[in-house]
């Protein structure tokens, strides 16, 4: 829909562990997850995004000072 939509969540995979862990066990899920989350996406920019490179993805989550990132408990759900 629109490009900010993008921008957020990519900022969102970057900086929550939790949608980043479902987002590489299973793009599908965690960009709906988004969705439902409000991110009004196109099936073309659902596509591109489920196709972001885990490891790209991953290092640049990493560059990112970790008191901007929301960690995950061990076994939350969310």
């Amino acid at each position: 829909m629109s490009q900010v939509s993008v921008e957020r969540v990519i900022g969102m995979l970057a900086t929550d562990e939790g949608l980043r862990r479902r987002f590489l066990e299973n793009p599908g899920t965690a960009l709906r997850e988004a969705v439902d989350r409000g991110m009004e996406l196109t099936p073309t920019e659902l596509r591109s995004l489920a196709s972001l490179d885990p490891d790209g993805l991953a290092e640049f989550a990493e560059s990112i000072d970790p008191r901007l990132q929301k960690t995950e408990l061990e076994g939350s759900a969310s």
